[in-house]
């Protein structure tokens, strides 16, 4: 296998976790009864340009199928997050009601309902028809395909290049990621802004955070590679933001190369500070494996730990990095006997490899679990608030990574 950006070969290992499912490749009680795809789900590291990679094998249409089950709206803290970027991008570039805003991978409307409401003309892009419609049910005009340049050239064909752009966690998700990116330069106007937001690689390493890694994560992005995939394209990024989402996230600014921006200390102060951490060291990527070993077994020990005592234990969040942490562990339900999650597509599911069952939260009142082991550790806080009357029994709330630590 190549480098999917700069083409080079590709001969060293960031993190083998063997052979999963599509994380969110929720099943149907039906489909217990029925054989399971599995995939390998192996990390690749490019010495020449730093992008890491996961192997080539499962295919983009085969992660993101009609009925996927994420919906972002699912989570009030990404909803507030979503609104303090409509807010903050409406004042940096004074977007109006003559301004065009393209959100690709626009989920369920969660972010672009709030141009909607401004009055900010806006078009969503998103290939899977089960979030595509809940967004189409509140007013928002969507493209059910998946981008790339030839929807970006045929936008800028028909007139409707953008004023902003703007991926939020899609970046990482796109298999050919120059393809996407040359897309974005398409449908961009040519002093119009992109904003991507995506897990900063320099986080996963620093705080050991392996079960954000799964198959419709295809790339896993520093700000030095990300600016060589602009570069390509004929874009560049003249700003960064860091942000707490996802564990520790960048909001890159682009623009066209050619465009008077006076690119930001950030920028600079940012590449260095990766470089210095090692992120243009191999010795950086191929050390990481122990590390995810070391959850991995810690994890076992805790939830073995639990049974032994006579204690139960209730998982919250059938979140993707749940999946990927419980099938490398191999949890089963001996030792995790059940999920809870709010989001209504996943409840009365199963998940994928596990096949532990998804229930909603109103059952942790019911079994009154001892532990909570909250999967979605990125909004760990959301999720006690949420649920406090579960110390009301002597519950406790748990996170596995980057270790088993009690959340008070």
């Amino acid at each position: 296998m190549n480098c999917r950006h700069c083409d080079s070969p590709l001969e060293h290992t960031f993190l083998d976790l063997g052979f999963a499912p599509p994380s969110n490749a929720y099943l149907s009680a039906a489909d217990l009864t029925k054989p399971e795809l599995y995939y390998p789900l192996k990390l690749k590291v490019c010495t020449q340009c730093w992008l890491v990679q996961t192997e080539d094998y499962a295919q983009a249409d085969e992660l993101f199928s009609p009925d996927y089950a994420y919906f972002s709206s699912t989570s009030s803290s990404w909803l507030t997050h979503a609104k303090n970027y409509t807010e903050a991008m409406t004042e940096r570039f004074v977007l109006n009601e003559n301004s065009f805003v393209i959100e690709v991978a626009s989920n369920d409307g969660y972010l672009l309902k709030n141009f909607v409401e401004a009055g900010i003309p806006c078009l969503g892009i998103e290939p899977t028809a089960s979030t595509a419609a809940a967004a189409e049910k509140i007013g928002i005009p969507v493209i059910r395909e998946f981008f790339g340049d030839t929807l970006g050239l045929l936008l800028a064909g028909e007139g409707k290049q953008a004023d902003l752009i703007l991926g939020n966690n899609v970046y990482a998700h796109v298999p050919d990621i120059n393809d996407f990116t040359a897309g974005i330069k398409s449908a961009l106007k040519p002093h119009g802004v992109v904003t991507l937001e995506f897990p900063h690689l320099l986080r996963l390493i620093e705080e050991k955070q392996f079960d954000t890694v799964y198959h419709e994560h295809f790339s896993y992005l520093s700000l030095h590679t990300v600016c060589k995939l602009f570069e390509k394209s004929g874009l560049r990024v003249w700003d960064v933001e860091r942000l707490p989402t996802h564990g520790g996230s960048l909001r890159v600014y682009g623009c066209h190369v050619d465009d008077p921006r006076t690119r930001e200390l950030s920028v600079d102060a940012l590449l260095m500070e990766e470089n210095n951490r090692g992120l243009q060291q191999l010795s950086t990527y191929l050390s990481f494996q122990s590390h995810a070993d070391r959850v991995k077994n810690d994890l076992l020990c805790y939830l073995i730990e639990q049974k032994r005592s006579g204690k139960t234990v209730a998982a919250y969040g059938a979140a993707a990095k749940g999946n990927t942490l419980l099938n490398y562990a191999g949890v089963k339900p001996d030792l995790l006997s059940y999920v809870c999650d709010a989001a209504f597509s996943k409840q009365g599911k199963y998940m994928p490899g596990s096949h532990m069952p998804i229930f909603s939260p109103v059952i942790l009142r019911e079994r009154q679990p001892d532990v909570v082991l909250i999967l979605p550790w990125n909004i760990a806080e959301e999720v006690v608030e949420e649920n406090l009357y579960i110390r009301e029994w002597g519950g406790i709330f748990v996170t596995a990574v980057p270790e088993v630590r009690n959340i008070e």
